[in-house]
């Protein structure tokens, strides 16, 4: 079995003691050479100010590749290129653009009155720039906001169209669902790669609460594998053999790359990357 690339995605901290979890994750699965690591943005823009500083960060601490989020929501046109240019002026010149989800409570995305209406005209702005690598979200399982399948890859169509180079999926749990969806995509005629994400299963009855929101289908037979595990106290076990097994297939299927999303926790992630093949590159310098 080839060993896929890999890449990780992290969320910003709110308060010192996550700062030191997410430098423990970061600290725990750099080691593993990914291509890019991606710092989230919240709902509703709710933490662009410490995507800003964790982002910054990681880039000039670290010497990983680092991808900002970047949405549509709550911010002007200018504010939200100012932020991308600062970016830019850091060193940072990878972009996840998104539209963005809408704050909590809301009845859903309204768009600023001098802001970007969508991702694809923010998407427009940014290549427009000249700075940016961007990359874009896909769903496998269609989006809860669309109006069908069709619609919602001729909606990644139009944003891998206005500048972006790949597309992240949604997670999901069954290795066909990628495969019909790339399929789906190849026969609209995007040929942009498109990287399956994955959701290592840190919290069960979190991920089903999660899954439920953005439409993502769990099948019958995990839902019985993890209330047996969870009654036995296997549930890391389980967890682990799951996305394992799942990412073997996907590579063995063609997929050259996997975007893992860790919650900023490492140990699930790193086990699942072990068992593919992707460990760290020991030098002979650290075993002198």
């Amino acid at each position: 079995m080839k060993t896929p690339e890999i890449s990780f995605e992290f969320f910003p901290p709110k308060s010192l003691e996550a700062s030191f979890r997410l430098w423990d994750t970061v600290q725990s699965l750099a080691p593993l050479e990914p291509r890019f690591v991606s710092v989230t943005y919240g709902a509703g823009g709710t933490t662009r100010e410490l995507t800003r500083d964790a982002v910054k960060t990681l880039h000039g601490a670290t010497g990983l590749n680092v991808a900002a989020h970047l949405t549509c929501v709550d911010a002007s046109k200018e504010e939200t290129l100012e932020i991308a240019d600062g970016f830019a002026r850091s060193g940072v010149t990878q972009i996840v653009a998104l539209r963005g989800d809408p704050p909590k409570g809301s009845d859903g995305f309204t768009p600023h009155a001098d802001g970007f209406a969508n991702s694809c005209e923010l998407i427009e702005a940014l290549a427009d720039t000249g700075k940016f690598n961007i990359r874009v979200g896909a769903y496998p399982e269609t989006h809860p906001e669309a109006k069908n399948r069709k619609a919602d890859i001729d909606w990644l169509k139009r944003k891998i169209d206005s500048g972006a180079s790949e597309a992240i999926t949604q997670f999901f749990f069954e290795a066909d669902t990628f495969f019909r969806f790339r399929d789906d995509c190849v026969k609209a005629g995007i040929e942009a790669p498109i990287i399956p994400g994955i959701l290592p299963i840190e919290d069960w009855h979190g991920l089903r609460r999660f899954a439920e929101a953005c439409g993502t289908t769990i099948p019958a037979w995990l839902h019985d594998a993890f209330d047996k595990a969870i009654r036995d106290d296997r549930h890391d076990l389980l967890a682990t053999a799951v996305a394992t097994e799942l990412c073997s297939k996907l590579i063995e299927g063609g997929a050259d790359c996997l975007h893992f999303y860790t919650l900023n926790k490492p140990d699930l992630t790193r086990d699942v990357c072990h068992a593919l093949g992707v460990t760290p590159r020991v030098e002979l310098r650290d075993v002198a």
